[in-house]
């Protein structure tokens, strides 16, 4: 038998399968090549096609693809996280990405429990915070399983009040928080007198002011039209929301006044709301979920309607096993870092 060894020292032959590109990047280190004019059957292939019970895979994802086209997510409300996500109690904290325990969660997203359970009065410091989770008083669960969403950290706590967004085609409906802003916010894990007074007052003030505004609106706010119109404006609405953020101060304006009780506090809320371009971000998001969810329960599909990581795993779910997760540890990011 050849020792590997051996090769390295002989002139090679590469055979080269697939793309032309990559015969030439061999071939230009004076390599000899030899190019197998081949490509994949343009036929399907019938067990790539069709399930074990016979199922067409292809009608299975017409039929995914055809409801989340079909929906049309709307806000039509806001609520208290325990009085309105479904399964929600007041010693349960929901996470980002698929489920996790408190040993294996990333920094962040300890921070960001430590945050809300300081938040909710539950404990007074993170020392008593870690030992209240340690107790196993606290249970943790994945906003997807709640038909909830979060960004970040993704954690959701009893008393957080959500945005209610409606999928008026199927009726399903999925929620989240509000938006707190950018620099240290618990989201990112952050703590401190500062988060905590932020979380008040959107609970105290800018909740009930929107939701107020809400309540006037019988056919509330279509999320997936402003979507549309902030594609076309440069948005991307996960990232970049300044225009879709605007769309939605638009669209709401005309109820803040009407239902207006104070003027301070109303103009707080629009100057927060006018200094966060991410305020929207909080609401395509549950906008998606809601028009994905309606699409799972294909037996089938193979297309991905949850994407989602916690810091520590990443996962996936197909619409037709909604309930399992398929995960891989969550790759560190590469970016621009401060």
């Amino acid at each position: 038998m050849t020792k590997i060894n051996d090769i390295f020292g002989k002139d090679l032959t590469v055979l080269n399968v697939g793309l032309a590109s990559m015969a030439k990047s061999v071939s230009d280190q004076g390599v000899k090549v030899i190019d197998l004019d081949w490509q994949p059957p343009k036929a399907g292939i019938p067990r790539l096609r069709t399930t074990k019970s016979g199922v067409s895979m292809d009608a299975a994802n017409q039929e995914v693809v055809s409801r989340i086209k079909g929906g049309k997510a709307v806000l039509v409300g806001m609520g208290i996280a325990r009085a309105v996500i479904p399964g929600m109690h007041d010693h349960m904290i929901l996470h980002a990405g698929p489920p996790i325990e408190w040993g294996r969660m990333c920094g962040p997203t300890r921070g960001a429990v430590m945050g809300a359970l300081i938040y909710e009065g539950l404990a007074q410091d993170e020392e008593e915070a870690v030992k209240l989770v340690e107790s196993g008083t606290i249970e943790f669960s994945p906003c997807h399983h709640h038909h909830a969403v979060g960004p970040m950290a993704g954690v959701v706590s009893p008393s957080m009040p959500v945005f209610i967004l409606e999928n008026k085609t199927f009726g399903n409906r999925a929620y989240c928080t509000q938006n707190e802003g950018l620099g240290k916010v618990l989201r990112y894990g952050g703590m401190g007198p500062e988060v905590y007074a932020r979380l008040k007052w959107m609970e105290t003030d800018l909740y009930p002011t929107l939701d107020r505004a809400l309540q006037t609106l019988p056919n509330g706010i279509d999320i997936k039209s402003l979507i549309a119109q902030a594609m076309h404006m440069g948005d991307e609405c996960h990232n970049r929301n300044r225009a879709a953020t605007s769309l939605f101060l638009r669209a709401i304006g005309p109820a803040l006044a009407r239902t207006n009780k104070d003027n301070e506090v109303l103009a707080k809320v629009i100057e927060f709301i006018d200094r966060n371009d991410h305020f929207f971000l909080n609401l395509s998001m549950p906008a998606g979920k809601a028009m994905l969810e309606a699409a799972e329960g294909v037996e089938g599909s193979t297309i991905v309607t949850v994407m989602a990581r916690n810091g520590t795993d990443f996962g996936i779910r197909l619409a037709s096993m909604p309930e399992r997760w398929f995960t891989a540890p969550a790759g560190k990011v590469q970016g621009l870092y401060f």
